[in-house]
């Protein structure tokens, strides 16, 4: 196993807060490993792609709720702040949370990637460790760079020990928690 490198942070987790509430509307902050990252404003194939899968749970699980651009308490160890492109919990699982939530409720979080410089840091390294690290079961990655689906799972040591890639198209199984398989074939359309 690789040993973790410790990085000194930017700024006290109550600063970033204070920092995130007095932003401009055109940015999302994150805090992630210590460090302010500026998250890109979603475009308009990104919003789709979180409704067609908005649509399929809803469908398939009832019971359970996706909620869009949720801020989550993530590295607990880092005191770590992720904006994730969407959050699946059962239903009323986020009764309750104020604007940074626990992620004790979360059985996925999703994120789509952006066209933009810093997405294979933060989406590829950085939210998987994060999201890990938080117990999140479930981490799915929409990948339009390379047109694939990817579902992380097994979190433990904040790492993801297994993980599945799957290209548009292809059906892709979501384990327990969630348990249900998504038809991608829609993606093929929304990766530009």
């Amino acid at each position: 196993m690789t040993p973790r490198i410790e990085h000194q942070p930017d700024m006290s987790v109550e600063e970033f807060e204070e920092l995130d509430r007095r932003a401009p509307e055109l940015v999302r902050l994150e805090f992630v490993r210590g460090k302010v990252k500026v998250k890109p404003v979603p475009d308009g194939n990104h919003s789709e792609i979180y409704m067609w899968l908005l649509e399929r749970c809803m469908q398939l699980r009832p019971d359970l709720r996706l909620y869009p651009e949720r801020g989550l308490k993530t590295e607990a160890y880092r005191n770590g702040r992720a904006r994730a492109d969407a959050v699946l919990v059962p239903k009323g699982g986020l009764t309750g949370h104020g604007e940074w939530s626990d992620a004790a409720t979360v059985l996925m979080a999703v994120e789509i990637t952006s066209y933009d410089s810093d997405t294979n840091q933060r989406d590829r390294v950085e939210k998987p460790d994060g999201y890990a690290a938080a117990g999140i079961p479930l981490y799915l990655l929409v990948d339009r760079d390379d047109c694939t689906v990817t579902v992380f799972t097994d979190p433990k040591d904040g790492r993801y020990r297994k993980q599945e890639n799957s290209a548009f198209g292809a059906p892709v199984h979501l384990p327990a928690p969630v348990d249900i398989t998504l038809d991608t074939e829609p993606l093929k359309e929304l990766a530009e």
